[in-house]
């Protein structure tokens, strides 16, 4: 029993020593609650517009001016893990924050020596003094030393690794292994060199005394430091380890990517709290429109920009933004979004019209339609070339984009329905309201404002048989199934029509040529030469093209033919081969000849306007039609032949094989001089939109 009551009196004295720590170790618990490790520099970083891929395509430097790129141990090199283990920290999985061998090992060589001889610093410690900057003292360190254990506590291993792989200097304004990788060597850290991998190891030890561009010795010297003694813990081969020595240092700083700068500022801008976002970018085919736009640049003029957008047009997503052809030219005012700019859109919202007009029943594509000179109330528009084709197939009209047939059945159809059926499916047109209560006529001709991205957006409607959604630049972005626009029908018939519409000759390349594809396109241009449209679709792509002035002054010369419709194809020759085929036609269109049409659908009756419904006729009274006229030759040259006209309604236009004649409108007679002998086509249009023709022979006379 005295036996007993000998090891029963220690043992109530190391229970009372123990229940005197249990205060103590209350007081830290409270304090760590009180006091949790400040993560804030860890959460303020950079914000990031990522491709498809993950890859970045551009950063935001954070509010200080420093590029800190998030980054996770899966986001880099495991040779670069390695070696950063085995250099700075070798129990680092072991040990819960504060490595007690280091720090013995640490102190014994700092009592033998004098001074430091070997830091006692654990990876968790310089991710605390990276997340709390503090002097490097003994409180500090002490400091440091407690914040590593409640890292520790409170963070799994690979988390813990990741704040120091965001916050670890790399040299000026660069922080984070990815920021260090990027910019010493124009890559992301998952794929690095040993030699590479050692010198992103070394350079957060003194970033500003070790950079390579500045202190290239000092850089090598402590970059092979680090090799050797990968060598020493077998990290590395001999061979390896020789062979990363002779490897060359970097230089100079690479550029941070800059890819598809506006669509990162758009998205930057629309959710300004996200620090990551992901798009649908297509990099590689990002970067090359890039280069063609810059280009590009050389054939335009020095003020003059243009954009680009790509979409696959079934799950609408944005595979390329350009949204100027230099983002860094203020002379081009590069920084302004022309994807979102609104402009008037010329010719391209004629298929609309066509297409509103097919499913009205007003017409089909091989309806017979005029081309001649009319007046709508008091809006009397003409075309491009101020010639006129006459009598012609709604076909032709729309694949030669005449104006005067697209305002007429613009004019049945009506401008506020057309208007209206745009806003229900969330592509509003824009226009002053203040002067024009309600849009007009003009419409059809681009007397409206719009976008690249909602005609894109229209565009890829088109291509999916009529349903219109939004465009979906990443995966936050929804996907919609669609509001309809146009049937089915009408959208095969546009397709069909702008598919088989003449190509201009400058837009076909050697690609085009040895890989021809299906492409259904419509160009414009705006009053004045302001802007220069090309919209396209196949099976599976959407692709817009605008070229102009962002200041909205004129490029006499540029128009949707010449000048975006090439660009328009050579991005389509960028593209991959369709993986769809086109769409066979519905069940309700009607491929027949015009003479199996129904009878209301032979022929398009223009509504004239009414203050000329009571217009005499208009006729022809010289030539006569079917006749032949022998004009006498004087001076080696045949004589005029005079042109007579009766009724209608002044002034008078005169066409002669479909070209304009100079005459006095407010005469009914002209006078055409013949270049030869042959058949002639004499055409009189008036105001009213009548037209009268007559076809004569031109002989030599005595």
């Amino acid at each position: 029993m005295g036996g007993f009551r000998r090891f029963i009196r220690p043992s109530r004295r190391v229970v009372g020593g123990l229940a005197a720590l249990i205060p103590a170790a209350g007081l830290l618990l409270a304090l760590d609650a009180a006091l949790p490790p400040p993560l804030d520099r860890a959460r303020q970083v950079s914000t990031l517009a990522l491709d498809r891929q993950g890859r970045i395509l551009r950063a935001f430097a954070t509010a200080p001016g420093v590029w800190r790129l998030p980054a996770r141990p899966g986001d880099v090199d495991p040779l670069y893990l390695r070696m950063l283990r085995a250099y700075e920290d070798q129990r680092f999985d072991a040990h819960p924050g504060v490595d007690p061998l280091a720090t013995a090992r640490a102190l014994g060589q700092w009592l033998r020596h004098g001074r430091v001889v070997s830091g006692a610093s654990t990876l968790t410690m310089q991710a605390a003094r990276l997340l709390e900057p503090h002097a490097r003292d003994l409180i500090g360190k002490l400091g440091e030393m407690l914040r590593a254990l409640q890292l520790e506590r409170r963070h799994p291993k690979d988390e813990i690794l990741g704040f120091y792989l965001t916050l670890a200097p790399f040299g000026g304004n660069l922080e984070g292994v990815r920021a260090g990788a990027l910019a010493w060597f124009g890559k992301e850290p998952a794929r690095l060199t040993a030699a590479e991998a050692a010198l992103l190891v070394v350079l957060p030890q003194a970033p500003s005394r070790l950079r390579p561009d500045r202190f290239p010795d000092r850089a090598k010297a402590a970059r092979d430091k680090v090799l050797t003694r990968m060598g020493q813990l077998g990290v590395l081969t001999g061979r390896q380890v020789e062979e990363a020595r002779q490897e060359p240092l970097p230089i100079r700083l690479h550029p941070l990517p800059f890819l598809a700068p506006h669509l990162a500022d758009r998205l930057r801008t629309s959710r300004p709290g996200a620090a990551l976002h992901p798009t649908f970018i297509d990099r590689g085919l990002q970067q090359t429109l890039e280069t063609l736009a810059r280009q590009q640049q050389s054939v335009l003029e020095p003020e003059s920009s243009l954009a680009i957008l790509v979409i696959t047009h079934r799950d609408r997503r944005v595979l390329a933004y350009v949204g100027a052809s230099d983002f860094r030219d203020p002379r081009r005012a590069g920084q302004v979004d022309m994807v979102r700019a609104v402009r008037s859109p010329g010719s391209t919202l004629k298929p609309l019209v066509y297409g509103l007009g097919f499913d009205d029943l007003l017409i089909h594509p091989e309806t017979l339609i005029e081309d001649v000179p009319t007046r709508f109330g008091d809006y009397s528009p003409s075309n491009f070339r101020n010639t006129y084709a006459g009598q012609l197939t709604v076909r032709e009209a729309l694949q030669q984009s005449l104006n005067v047939p697209a305002v007429a059945v613009l004019e049945q159809v009506g401008p506020a329905r057309l208007a209206a059926r745009l806003r229900e499916v969330g592509l509003p047109l824009h226009w002053s309201a203040a002067a024009h209560p309600r849009p007009g006529l003009p419409l059809a001709l681009g007397g409206v404002g719009t976008t690249l991205e909602e005609l894109v957006t229209l565009y890829a409607g088109f291509a999916n048989g009529g349903l219109v959604a939004p465009l979906r630049f990443g995966p936050a972005d929804p996907e919609e199934p669609g509001r309809r626009l146009l049937t089915e029908t009408a959208c095969w018939y546009l397709e069909d029509i702008l598919r088989h519409g003449p190509i201009p000759q400058n837009a076909v390349g050697p690609a085009s040529v040895a890989r021809p594809r299906a492409i259904a396109h419509k160009t414009g241009t705006s009053y004045g030469f302001r802007d220069a449209w090309a919209l396209g679709f196949d099976p599976d792509y959407t692709v817009g093209v605008w070229v102009g002035r962002p200041d909205g002054s004129p490029s006499p010369g540029h128009y949707g033919r010449n000048t975006a419709a090439p660009l328009l194809f050579r991005v389509f020759d960028l593209l991959p081969e369709p993986a769809s085929r086109p769409a066979a036609p519905p069940p309700g269109v009607l491929r027949v000849g015009r003479d199996r049409l129904p009878e209301r659908l032979r022929y398009f009756h223009t509504r004239p306007a009414a203050e000329t419904l009571d217009a005499p006729p208009l006729t022809l009274t010289f030539p006569v039609a079917g006749s032949t006229v022998e004009l006498p030759e004087r001076g080696g040259a045949l004589a005029e032949l005079p042109l007579v006209a009766k009724g209608g309604v002044r002034p008078l236009r005169w066409l002669v094989n479909g070209r304009p004649l100079a005459a006095d409108p407010w005469r009914r007679d002209a006078f055409w001089s013949p270049d030869g002998v042959g058949l002639v086509r004499i055409t009189v249009l008036d105001q009213s939109g009548q037209t009268a023709s007559a076809e004569a022979w031109i002989n030599r006379g005595e």
